[in-house]
């Protein structure tokens, strides 16, 4: 599958878009530069259903799981969602800072979210991610990187490079060395 972006490279065209609350305005002179990969499955260890959309939209109910109760004052987001089916779902157009790196530095930089892009697999450290998530999420950065020039393959990273001994995603069982070689 093939991605484009409207005319001013804040949405993607023909993809699912829930807009998220969380997220504002990135800094003046900011240039994007970053992709932070994530892993994330709500409730812990299970797919399906539409709690991500409800973690990033403000609307989960802590009654529906135990860790839902934990989480629910969370004000997070990412720009993107790719589920183990393959569908692809936008919260934040790309023009905006999503709130998905936390207490993050890269490269001396602190501050991630002000300088990157998030993209969320459904998925968790310890399990395989399925083939068409790498496929998509390679096409979406090939995408990203023609658009923004200072994003780079050595730029394409883990949640857990920018935020070391805090995030473990997206896990041992992402293949980097497999989806580096898919943006060649």
């Amino acid at each position: 599958m093939s991605f484009t972006l409207d005319s001013e490279k804040h949405w993607l065209k023909n993809v699912r878009q829930v807009p998220s609350p969380n997220c504002d305005d990135r800094p003046q002179d900011c240039e994007i530069d970053l992709v932070v990969m994530h892993g994330i499955s709500l409730p812990p260890n299970e797919y399906g259903g539409d709690y991500i959309d409800q973690l990033f939209t403000n609307t989960l109910d802590p009654q529906q799981h135990p860790y839902f109760a934990e989480i629910v004052a969370l004000r997070v987001s990412s720009h993107l969602l790719i589920d183990r089916k393959g569908e692809v779902t936008q919260y934040v157009p790309f023009s905006d800072r999503a709130w998905h790196a936390g207490v993050s530095e890269f490269e001396g930089r602190q501050t991630c979210n002000n300088f990157s892009i998030g993209i969320e697999l459904e998925g968790r450290d310890d399990e395989a991610y399925e083939a068409v998530q790498y496929e998509l999420a390679a096409n979406l950065v090939k995408l990203l990187m023609q658009n923004w020039p200072g994003i780079t393959k050595q730029r394409v990273v883990g949640h857990c490079h920018v935020a070391p001994g805090r995030k473990t995603d997206p896990g041992e069982a992402f293949d980097w060395q497999h989806f580096y070689a898919l943006l060649d």
